[in-house]
């Protein structure tokens, strides 16, 4: 997850062809996505950041339906110039980073079974979708986003370097929250799509730490527990700004690594 520009029709065909099939879902899938929907909008209003709220209005988001991709993708289009990219779950670094980097973001089209309400492994749709997408609405973000992806293109194969890099996402895009004027927030898709974690994340009992790219570059994270500490920002022009930072923190540890590892 430096140098180089990747050209859209380069993209893996077998992924960048895949389609959401809207007639495959069934009855279970609606009501999976009803309840997940219902569950968690009520807690948005005073947990989500304003752009999150901002952006779940400008795609139409509802209870009732799942979303169109090719709806979806028109009004994303129109404001950041960002589209879905079809997926059929965890991809590959180098599909990751390649898509992004070229304004797709890969979303599954699954959704989670009845039974796996409250957790669930890997990110389904409702995850990919409802909490990833309404900030895809966002410039800065989706600036951030595009950015820290041609960094990651640059350390394909280097396990450590990606290491690195995938706690900055993590801490960020998957678990940040941000100060804003009404108060914490969360714009964290990892948090927003989790009930339990959007609540957890905001009170009192888990340390918050200001956005610091050194230190969470340090900072290792686990998958199947809520966090244990959060970082925050103020701004997304913030993240945006702290690519170059980024981009040198990441270049000075594999550089170190490296160093360390011919000394042994």
């Amino acid at each position: 997850m430096f140098i180089f520009t990747v050209n859209i029709n380069s993209l893996p065909q077998r992924l960048y062809c895949m389609k959401q099939i809207y007639g495959n879902y069934n009855k279970e899938d609606f009501e999976v996505w009803r309840i997940l929907y219902e569950r968690q909008i009520k807690n948005l209003p005073n947990a989500a950041s304003k752009a999150h709220l901002e952006g779940l209005e400008k795609v139409n988001f509802v209870a009732d339906e799942i979303p169109k991709f090719s709806e979806t993708n028109e009004i994303l289009q129109d404001l950041t110039g960002w589209r879905l990219a079809v997926v059929p779950g965890i991809v590959p670094d180098y599909t990751f980073f390649e898509l992004m980097s070229n304004k797709r973001f890969p979303a599954t089209t699954w959704l989670r079974k009845m039974e796996e309400l409250d957790y669930l492994e890997e990110p389904d749709m409702f995850h990919d979708v409802f909490a990833h997408v309404p900030l895809l609405t966002n410039q800065s973000f989706v600036n951030f986003l595009e950015e820290l992806s041609v960094i990651g293109l640059g350390y394909v194969g280097n396990d450590y370097a990606i290491e690195l890099l995938s706690r900055i996402y993590w801490f960020t895009v998957e678990f940040g929250l941000i100060q804003e004027d009404a108060g914490l927030r969360i714009y964290g898709a990892g948090i927003l799509s989790s009930a339990g974690e959007t609540k957890y994340s905001l009170s009192e009992e888990p340390p918050k730490h200001a956005f610091d790219v050194r230190t969470i570059a340090n900072t290792s994270y686990r998958k199947d527990v809520f966090q244990d500490r959060y970082f925050v920002i103020e701004s997304y022009e913030q993240l945006y700004e702290s690519l170059p930072e980024i981009k040198a923190v990441l270049a000075e540890m594999v550089e170190k690594s490296q160093h360390e590892e011919v000394l042994t």
